[in-house]
């Protein structure tokens, strides 16, 4: 059997996660985990994929114990490695999988941070003198979408009662409906929108697409405005997913309009519920 650097089979493995059409964001972790790794082996004198061993990954795990890393950290991490070395065994660049045997460690498992009525209507209160993070709010509030489905909304997907949301990655196109909230929201910011040739819906002050980090960062910002503590954007998609599967919208509908890939993606938001109500399509306006 060839000998390989580890360098030479991390770029194997991107490569591989890039064929997969695996998420930019998955495989960035993906990689920056593996560089990690490598870097760690490199250390102790270790450049080839076969002289990794069991003990060595154990080294690495107590490793970023020692330097402060969460348990989910760590966990994410060695999820990383395995996906790794189960690559290279299937490609036959190793015999035995020296991540095989390599436990996660334990952590709990929070459910989704959903905000109490009182806590988006403040956060509505903050940002209303904003247009633009105003309609991002309202728009992820009231239909759920992710955050990169905000910064890749284009002009022309917005319908009379519905956006359309482009696919990307791994992720399928689907429509949603908008409802009177999202609409007036989204009208009240085109009407002040810089008008430019670019078709992107959020934009900068010079007329260029407004980038995610920047959309998180503002609204983080808004968060602290409103004194809401520990929330993250994504918790308004959790808050959107929540209420109306509470409201007794299908699960099904739910979960298609979310876009999740999985049922029991969207089942997981169940448990936050006490109790169950009749169902009903009709999506409310939070």
């Amino acid at each position: 059997m060839a000998e390989i650097t580890l360098i030479d089979a991390s770029t194997k493995f991107a490569e591989f996660l890039k064929g997969q059409k695996r998420a930019s964001a998955t495989i960035l972790a993906y990689t920056n985990d593996i560089a990690q790794l490598v870097k760690f082996l490199k250390e102790k004198g270790i450049s080839t994929i076969t002289s990794v061993t069991p003990q060595l990954l154990e080294e690495f795990k107590s490793d970023l114990e020692n330097k402060g890393y969460t348990a989910k950290s760590i966990s994410r991490k060695i999820n990383s490695i395995k996906t790794f070395f189960r690559f290279l065994k299937s490609e036959g660049l190793i015999e035995n999988d020296p991540a095989a045997s390599v436990s996660h460690p334990k952590y709990e498992v929070k459910p989704p941070r959903v905000l109490s009525k009182l806590e988006y209507r403040a956060l509505r209160d903050a940002c209303r003198g904003d247009a633009r993070i105003s309609a991002i709010v309202e728009l992820m509030l009231q239909t759920g979408i992710r955050i990169g489905e905000v910064a890749n909304l284009q002009i022309e997907d917005i319908k009379e009662n519905e956006i359309f949301i482009r696919p990307f990655e791994s992720h399928e196109g689907r429509n949603i409906p908008l409802n009177k909230a999202a609409k007036e929201a989204l009208e009240r910011y085109l009407k002040e929108r810089p008008n430019v040739k670019e078709k992107t819906v959020f934009i900068t002050k010079t007329g260029k697409p407004f980038l995610i980090r920047n959309i998180r960062s503002s609204i983080e910002r808004y968060f602290e405005l409103a004194g809401i503590k520990d929330a993250k954007v994504n918790d308004l998609r959790h808050t959107w997913v929540y209420h109306h599967l509470a409201a007794g919208t299908p699960l099904v509908t739910i979960s298609r309009l979310a876009g999740h890939k999985r049922l029991s993606t969207t089942e997981k938001y169940l448990k936050l519920i006490s109790e169950k109500k009749e169902s009903s399509v009709k999506l409310e306006e939070l």
